[in-house]
C-alpha cells in the first residue's frame, strides 16, 4: 500500500526558503518517478516538479530557477527545496510516485508579510 507523508511546510516571508520532505513506502521507491504537486484555494492541482528514476529533473515554468526537487533512494525520501518564495506560491503541497497511485495529506506553505 503506496504511503506518502510530507512534511516541511509552514509560514514564510516572500523572499524566504522553506524545505519540504516527504517520506514514501509500500512500493519499490528508486524505480519510480516522484513528483510535487501544489494546489492553492479555488485553482486546479497543478505539477510542481518531476524528478526521475534516473535522477532527472523537470521543473514547472513559474518555479524554474527556484525550486529544486531531489531524492534519496536509500531513505526513501523527496525534498523540494524552495527559494524565493512569492505570495502566489502559497498552497498545500503533495507528493506523488508516478504511476504509483496514492496521496498524503499535503502540506501548507503559505508565504506572507
Amino acid at each position: 500500500q503506496v504511503q506518502l507523508v510530507e512534511s516541511g511546510g509552514g509560514l514564510v516571508q516572500p523572499g524566504g526558503s522553506l524545505r519540504l520532505s516527504c517520506a514514501a513506502s509500500g512500493f519499490t521507491f528508486s524505480r519510480y518517478a516522484m513528483r510535487w504537486y501544489r494546489q492553492a484555494p479555488g485553482k486546479e492541482r497543478e505539477v510542481v516538479a518531476t524528478i526521475s528514476s534516473a535522477g532527472n529533473t523537470n521543473y514547472g515554468d513559474s518555479v524554474k530557477g527556484r525550486f529544486t526537487i531531489s531524492r534519496d533512494n536509500a531513505k526513501n525520501m523527496v525534498y523540494l527545496q524552495m527559494n524565493s518564495l512569492r505570495s502566489e506560491d502559497t498552497a498545500v503541497y503533495y507528493c506523488n510516485a508516478v504511476g504509483a497511485g496514492g496521496w498524503g495529506q499535503g502540506t501548507q506553505v503559505t508565504v506572507s508579510i
